[in-house]
């Protein structure tokens, strides 16, 4: 069964919903070391509404301190062009960057685990939920972010999310700080191979494919691949590649 069929076949049987799709991120960590890569999962507590009891990439959705708390490096000119194609409302690197800080502090929040830099000074913030991250004196990094897919739930769901998923290798985790915010009860190191065989949500199962070609064609991700940019018209979900 290809990526397409699966999606649209987990997404027959809803009912219609007016709801708008609210911008989220997720980060997909991949760890290299020994020569094997592995990726970081975790599994949705039963209570969690959203795609409860299923294993996905952490993340979630973008708040409005996200576009204003300082940054240790920039999100990079070919993510942030990327990320504007067909953003909807109004489009503005701003914006795109806090597309790229929401994965970051949802991580952060979800994991502990912290994507950035030491701060050269205590960094401050009005905003709570940069807080926890901050008072670790570390501020984020966006440099080492590569956008790798982007995903619209459909129509027929109680919550709907715009979600644009990038990718960092595990060496820019600056340390773990935490051991998340209970949202997940499970945290899992997985081999592509052993994921597979996890009961992962359909889309995260579809992006990791997606993650697993790339990497196998561009271990490095030196080459500036298009983006698989996945949501539904007429009830079917279509595939469309981001470029440029």
């Amino acid at each position: 069964m290809d990526s397409l069929e699966r999606l649209n076949k987990v997404a027959r049987g809803r009912e219609p919903t007016n709801l708008r799709p609210r911008d989220a991120a997720s980060l997909v960590i991949v760890d290299r070391a020994g020569g094997t890569l592995r990726v970081l999962l975790g599994r949705r507590n039963a209570q969690q509404r959203f795609v409860p009891d299923k294993y996905v990439f952490p993340g979630g959705r973008v708040e409005a301190s996200d576009s204003r708390v300082r940054i240790g490096t920039e999100l990079g000119a070919r993510e942030t062009a990327r990320l504007l194609v067909d953003m909807k409302g109004r489009p503005t690197p701003a914006r795109a960057r806090a597309l790229a800080m929401a994965a970051v502090r949802e991580t952060f929040e979800e994991t502990g685990l912290l994507i950035g830099k030491p701060a050269e000074a205590p960094p401050l913030t009005r905003a709570p939920a940069w807080r926890p991250f901050l008072a670790h004196g570390a501020v984020p990094r966006l440099d080492c972010l590569t956008f790798v897919a982007r995903a619209v739930t459909p129509p027929r769901r109680p919550r709907r999310y715009d979600t644009r998923f990038f990718l960092v290798f595990a060496e820019h985790i600056l340390s773990r700080a935490g051991d998340g915010d209970g949202e997940f009860s499970d945290l899992q190191w997985l081999t592509f191979e052993e994921a597979r065989a996890f009961d992962l949500h359909a889309m995260t199962r579809t992006v990791l494919d997606d993650v697993a070609e790339r990497l196998e064609r561009d271990p490095e991700l030196a080459e500036a691949a298009p983006v698989p940019y996945y949501y539904s018209r007429n009830g079917i979900f279509v595939r469309k590649l981001i470029d440029g």
